[in-house]
């Protein structure tokens, strides 16, 4: 029988131990049983000893990486044996390593939640941008908390949401409300049926078209790209890319949804082109999930943008 493991992940005061109390140990699928909770440093909110009581669970502290070792989980097996594992993590320490460690056999990590403070989060783009990005890499959910009316929740989705596009991402209020989602946080017009995605904006709706694709589905897209087609794509799709820094100079990928085209249909490929093409949410094979997909209207050739790279944030 498997144990889960759940990462959560965030700066000092971001939000860590309330999202385990309020949401992480109230779901469904928390096992019976004990619940072995490893904290890596102590914030303003804590455990009481009562709750851990109430909900069955045991804390060890952590105060250095090094101490999350082999011979330490395999303790924790032997004089826990937990139903499973919650580990709260530093954010001032390197996930990968966490991600990359050898644990004991039915060990499996379930989740990696990371929590961000919306009203220090334009300082730690400004100022650990790379640190920040790399604990949001892997994570499944991240909740930006304590966003009032003047946070920019559109900047932030593309700072943040390009770097996972996978990742589900949530805003809350001060009062911890979720804040739902709306087409004026975007640049651009999502009313009509017909959406001209301007050159700056291409990471916002490439972004924004996986999260919400009822904002476009049936509807046409115009946008200006560069043709590329993978190895091993058929000639019957190409994707046409944008050039996108996530992190910093040295972290820039192409990013794009695949557009399928009718048989016979010449693609100048690395060539800019203005692309208008209808956009649908399907499986696409063979990599099975549903995800946005294009369907050719036109192409003509296009001048290159003054600004080759897209960069958010």
């Amino acid at each position: 029988m498997s144990t889960p493991v759940f990462v959560c992940t965030g700066f000092l005061d971001s939000g860590k131990t309330t999202l385990v109390k309020d949401t992480l140990m109230e779901q469904d699928w928390i096992e019976p049983g004990l619940t072995l909770l490893i904290v890596c440093e102590e914030g303003e909110e804590e455990y009481s000893k009562e709750y851990l009581e109430a909900h069955e669970m045991v804390m060890l502290t952590v105060e250095e990486p090094e101490q999350l070792n082999r011979e330490f989980f395999v303790n924790c097996v032997k004089n826990y044996h937990p139903s499973q594992v919650v580990i709260e993590y530093n954010g001032m320490w390197n996930l990968g390593e966490l991600l990359s460690k050898k644990y004991p056999k039915g060990w499996e990590i379930q989740g990696i939640y990371s929590t961000v403070n919306g009203e220090t989060l334009d300082m730690y783009l400004k100022n650990m941008r790379n640190l920040l990005m790399e604990q949001l890499t892997e994570s499944s959910l991240i909740v930006v908390n304590r966003c009032d009316r003047s946070v920019d929740r559109s900047g932030f989705r593309r700072a943040l949401k390009v770097q996972n596009p996978l990742a589900q991402l949530i805003f809350e209020d001060p009062e911890g409300q979720i804040i739902q989602p709306s087409a004026e946080d975007l640049p651009y017009d999502v009313k009509g049926d017909r959406i001209v995605i301007e050159d700056i904006d291409f990471g916002v709706w490439y972004v924004d078209a996986y999260d919400h694709p009822g904002l476009y589905l049936h509807k046409e897209i115009e946008f200006v790209a560069q043709a590329f087609r993978p190895k091993g794509m058929g000639e019957d799709m190409f994707v046409p890319v944008r050039k996108i820094m996530t992190c910093c100079a040295n972290d820039m990928r192409f990013y794009g949804y695949p557009c399928k085209v009718e048989k016979g249909t010449k693609v100048p490929l690395k060539k800019w082109i203005r692309v208008t093409a209808r956009f649908e949410f399907e499986p696409v094979p063979p990599y099975g999930n549903r995800q946005p997909v294009l369907y050719l209207v036109r192409m003509e050739p296009a001048k290159k943008p003054e600004e080759e790279v897209v960069y958010l944030g």
